[in-house]
């Protein structure tokens, strides 16, 4: 799978939080992770791009000032 989108909160410490969409062409995947790459992990599968935009958007929620890398 690919890496469509990645977010991440801009912290470097333990509050560390980082949004992927994923795809292969036919599935789609959002990962939500916290704490860095050591750190604990959500994977969702989606029907399509639009879902997992909306997830995404929903994960990331507006308490952190994200970036997309």
């Amino acid at each position: 799978m690919r890496v469509e989108h990645h977010w991440w909160n801009g912290d470097l410490r333990v509050a560390r939080r980082d949004v992927y969409i994923r795809t292969d062409g036919e599935h789609w995947e959002v990962e939500a992770q916290m704490g860095g790459p050591e750190g604990k992990s959500k994977v969702q599968q989606c029907p399509g791009r639009a879902s997992a935009m909306i997830l995404a958007d929903a994960w990331r929620g507006p308490r952190w000032r994200w970036r997309e890398l």
